[in-house]
């Protein structure tokens, strides 16, 4: 009977749980609600999970420290859209458990679920139910449950996949979008998939890799409007604001007798209240101290209750932070700009209008944390603003300022137009605050649009769409549909018109002709005569048109 587990086996879970993700990332996208082709949040995750699974391929040893911190590490870094931020989260959570157990049994899972879940909770600042935040909190109410029985490992997976399953399949029930497409959320169902290959390695069954679901769902009776409305997003604190001055890093040996678990929660609680960056692991063997504060004599002062001190180490950050600006003030000019985009029409116009480097990505690709951060790097200034240009992109973007050597600043554009206009919004002879006003102000004064076509058979609002339909979208719906380009273009146009548009643009992607365009652009012309209409070269994929009224 198999009721523990050592750090062996846990790298052989990483990495087929990985693998089984990868190898059913295409049923996740699948259950994206909105039937445009770009649905990922299978191959977001499965990314995630491949950036954590080469950091445990990679690990030299088997120890459970080194081996979480190398899962978490490269969860971290490999993030992509909003699922994977939020699936880096769990794994944060849950690893910082996991890796003060060099035998995991069920109750270790168990805490480290529930760490998982207090995590990710924490860093949405709005938490949407009828997500992968419900269904998590599912399985950590499922583990804590069954790991009382004192059951074997595979018996405890079991258990808590079918409380995760259980609770997916009331995911339409919370969120009408999904009630309406009949499907469960995909978020959660890749969770589940993660779940099930660390089952497969308690099982034998690592060679499986093909599952078979049925996520659909009927929906009985009409629903309600959510009240989670709102888009989750993540709160990251900037690292290159040095509110405190000395690091202190230091283990506390030899704890005394008279020392408790909770002496070090306390200890643990009196850091947070004297810097950030706080880190105390460890049990009452040894505790591992690293805070960021300006009163390092005051944390060893309170170290010093529980035990003896030992590998001291403290430095001067604001010093450090010196001699940097020293060695690249010459160098770093005050600001610079970073977008995302996809197409080489709208990569050269980002770049006509000086934006000094451009990210590869948006509807089918979205870049992860470390990919913006290592773009923000290669610019040579202190102020690096990055335009996402894709709602899916935000949450990646804000994760990237943990990890680049540059002060980033977000500007949360959520498509094309709203990226431009806010890059025209820029001012190199203002200061940081007043070109995020302004280009935040600039976000409010367009509005944008796409033309594309339905990749499944689905009811959407008041459309009984087919595969292949044409249809035209704004920022939130769709609102028209065809079996033309030209005539979902013009349709899409007049539902988004009102009074106060003078400007329309048209952007082409990849699969219109030139001669098109200026065709569908000429009809309009005549439609809007008080209107400017402006046709570009986009390039983009899979997107017939995207449109900006402003």
């Amino acid at each position: 009977m198999q009721k523990s587990i050592n750090g062996a086996t846990f790298r052989k879970m990483i990495i087929n749980a990985a693998q089984l993700l990868d190898a059913n990332k295409t049923h996740v996208n699948e259950l994206n609600v909105f039937p445009v082709p770009d649905g990922d949040t299978g191959t977001n995750m499965s990314m995630t999970m491949q950036y954590a699974s080469r950091e445990v391929a990679g690990c030299p040893t088997n120890n459970m420290s080194d081996l979480c911190g190398a899962v978490a590490k490269g969860a971290l870094r490999g993030a992509r859209g909003n699922s994977g931020v939020i699936l880096s989260q769990i794994i944060k959570g849950m690893t910082g458990v996991l890796s003060q157990s060099t035998e995991v049994t069920a109750k270790t899972f168990a805490k480290a679920f529930a760490a998982g879940t207090e995590v990710a909770y924490k860093a949405v600042t709005k938490p949407k139910e009828g997500t992968i935040l419900t269904v998590i909190r599912a399985i950590s109410d499922g583990a804590e449950k069954a790991a009382k029985k004192n059951v074997e490992l595979k018996d405890f997976f079991a258990a808590v996949i079918e409380a995760g399953e259980a609770m997916l399949r009331q995911t339409p029930e919370m969120l009408p979008v999904l009630k309406t497409a009949g499907v469960v959320d995909a978020g959660g169902r890749g969770l589940l998939i993660l779940l099930q290959g660390f089952q497969n390695v308690l099982l034998g069954k690592e060679e499986e890799s093909s599952l078979q679901f049925d996520d659909s769902y009927k929906a009985t009776e009409a629903q309600e409007d959510s009240p989670y409305g709102e888009q989750a997003h993540l709160n990251y604190n900037n690292l290159a604001d040095i509110e405190f001055a000395y690091c202190t890093e230091f283990f506390i040996v030899n704890i005394y007798k008279k020392t408790t678990e909770a002496d070090i929660d306390l200890f643990r609680e009196k850091l947070m209240n004297l810097g950030d960056c706080v880190l105390v692991i460890g049990d009452l063997n040894m505790v591992k101290v690293h805070v960021h504060s300006n009163a390092p004599g005051q944390v060893l002062t309170y170290a010093l209750e529980l035990g003896e001190l030992d590998h001291l180490k403290i430095e001067n950050m604001l010093q450090q932070n010196r001699e940097l600006i020293n060695q690249q003030q010459e160098e770093l000019k005050p600001f610079g700009l970073v977008s995302v985009c996809a197409g080489d029409g709208l990569t050269a116009i980002f770049k006509d209008l000086l934006v000094d480097n451009i990210i590869e990505g948006g509807q089918t690709m979205n870049p992860s944390a470390d990919d913006i951060a290592k773009a923000c790097d290669a610019v040579k200034a202190r102020d690096v603003f990055v335009f996402p240009n894709n709602k899916n992109i935000i949450l990646a973007a804000d994760q990237a300022k943990a990890l680049s050597k540059r002060k980033i600043h977000v500007i949360p554009t959520k498509n094309i137009p709203q990226g431009l206009s806010a890059v025209l919004a820029f001012n190199p002879e203002d200061t940081v605050d007043g070109n995020l006003k302004n280009m935040n102000d600039a976000l409010g004064g367009v509005k944008s649009g796409s033309v594309t076509y339905a990749v499944r058979n689905t009811h959407v609002g008041e459309f009984e769409l087919k595969e292949g339909d044409i249809i035209g979208m704004d920022s939130k719906d769709i609102v028209a549909k065809g079996d033309s380009v030209s005539g979902v273009t013009e349709q899409l146009i007049d539902k988004m018109m009102d009074e106060d548009v003078s400007c329309i643009s048209l952007y082409f992607g990849n699969n219109v002709s030139e001669a098109d365009a200026n065709s569908i652009a000429a009809d309009i012309t005549k439609k809007y005569s008080a209107c400017d209409v402006d046709v570009h070269y986009g390039g983009q994929p899979l997107y017939y048109f995207i449109v900006s009224l402003e």
